[in-house]
């Protein structure tokens, strides 16, 4: 616990509103999104750079841990505090400032606690957005924290791609800020020190404001869903489609015919788009896009995709069994219910994987076959970003499985995934959720061990004081 002493001076440096203690207005910052719960000291929400500094450097001087905490929408239990009630969370939810736009430089500079959703509505007008497409509605400290990528990554990258400039806060006795905030495209004068704060789990540093690439807003789309031939064929569906397209294509996501009838139970607003309702056992969502408003005499996306569909089609060796070119917004509709669909159809065990592009349907079939002799009645219900190497491995087991009450079920199931996913087929188990409680110790199993004596060192230089949830 935390002393009364210490909450009172934390509370004087930030104001009521700064300073959370009550259970009540803890509970929403205790409670993660996949199932992890704690219990927190208090949640400290500074306004600015500054006050993020001086609540830093005071918990620093009095041994005080915290829990750096964006938009909360992380899957491995990266920003909630443990069970202890010693642990502090600090919030970027009022660090909503600055947010000045660059037009002719095509960046943003905002603060990281700006939701993604609220960044791009400011944008509209502009003609301008930030590419990252996200099923959640996180925070853009949380997003560089972990480095997402999206389902556009094939088009436009992660986060890292998209960040020129930081400002951290480092967890020591002074608060250190660390101006990064360089808003320039090229800049090779040295060691590009931001990228320490990407993808790091906020444990080298507390991002309070990011200066971030926009990109021109698509001005046309087309969207189909196609069904491979064959799993066998979607890589060769992919290279087709990136041999006919270039960079018009901008989304090649799979979904399981699992997750596509999760969603369709349980998100009543949808249309099932299969012939006589019959979803396929996997389908493919394409994208493509243009940034250009249309122009006379230019033929249409539509009739663009509909051309080398019919083109792949007709190979002798097609590796296309069928295709529905349909409205992008409701083909995207289906895409992004995937999530809430299979979170409700039981008890889901997640997993966000990456491999070679080639390896990914080899890995499915892998599982779908071996599964049942592992682990019975756990249903596999992936999707994931196809044209990147993503792979979200969801798997569901029924609310009133007797096996649930057993802690071991769940660490035995996460280490048979992560030891087929890992040592057979060379993929990695974090693709785009960085690293967090829930999977501290298959970091601690597959990563070298000079590479974790350098970031153990990395750590102590930049934020001796105990920060974040991952031990480096």
């Amino acid at each position: 616990m935390i002393e009364a002493s210490h909450i009172e001076v934390l509370k004087s440096l930030l104001g009521e509103k700064g300073l959370l203690t009550e259970p009540t207005d803890l509970a929403a910052y205790e409670i993660g999104a996949r199932y992890d719960k704690g219990r927190a000291a208090f949640v400290a929400r500074p306004a600015t750079t500054a006050e993020a500094s001086t609540v830093v450097a005071y918990c620093v001087k009095n041994g005080i841990a915290l829990i750096p905490q964006s938009g909360n929408t992380g899957l491995v239990s990266g920003s909630t505090p443990d069970d202890s009630g010693s642990q502090g969370i600090l919030s970027l939810d009022r660090l909503t400032a600055p947010f000045a736009l660059d037009r002719v430089n095509r960046t943003i500079k905002a603060g990281a606690g700006v939701r993604l959703s609220d960044l791009n509505g400011k944008l509209e007008d502009t003609g301008l957005f930030f590419p990252i497409d996200l099923g959640a509605d996180p925070r853009l400290g949380g997003m560089i924290a972990t480095n997402t990528g999206g389902s556009r990554f094939l088009r436009y990258g992660d986060v890292r791609r998209n960040t020129l400039g930081l400002t951290v806060v480092l967890a020591d006795e002074t608060g250190t800020v660390l101006d990064l905030s360089s808003d320039l495209r090229k800049n090779n004068t040295g060691v590009d020190w931001k990228q320490l704060f990407i993808g790091t789990s906020g444990a080298f540093g507390i991002v309070t404001e990011c200066v971030l690439n926009l990109e021109p807003a698509p001005k046309q789309s087309a969207t189909a869903l196609l069904v491979p031939s064959s799993p066998a064929e979607v890589a060769t569906l992919l290279v087709a489609m990136e041999d006919a397209l270039g960079s018009y294509l901008s989304a090649f996501e799979g979904m399981s015919g699992n997750a596509i009838s999760a969603a369709l139970d349980h998100v009543p607003s949808l249309r099932n788009p299969f012939q006589g309702g019959i979803v396929p056992d996997f389908v493919i969502l394409a994208e493509i896009s243009r940034s250009t408003p249309p122009r006379e005499g230019e033929q249409p996306l539509d009739a663009v995709l509909e051309e080398v569909l019919a083109a792949i089609w007709e190979r002798e060796d097609a590796p296309l069994a069928d295709a529905f070119v349909g409205p992008p917004h409701e083909i995207w509709a289906l895409r992004h219910a995937l999530s809430e669909g299979v979170k409700h159809s039981g008890r889901l065990i997640a997993f966000d994987l990456s491999f070679r592009r080639g390896d990914i349907m080899p890995f499915l079939a892998h599982m779908k076959a071996d599964m049942p002799d592992h682990f019975e009645d756990v249903t596999i219900c992936d999707f994931g970003h196809i044209g990147d190497g993503g792979v979200h491995f969801n798997l569901v087991v029924a609310k009133d499985d007797p096996r649930l009450a057993d802690p071991d079920f769940e660490a035995d199931l996460r280490e048979w995934v992560f030891t087929v996913a890992v040592e057979n087929f060379g993929g990695s188990f974090s693709a785009e959720h960085a690293i967090g409680r829930k999977n501290q110790a298959f970091y601690d199993q597959y990563t070298p061990e000079k590479i974790r004596e350098l970031a153990a060192g990395l750590k102590t230089i930049t934020s001796p004081g105990p920060l974040g949830t991952i031990t480096f």
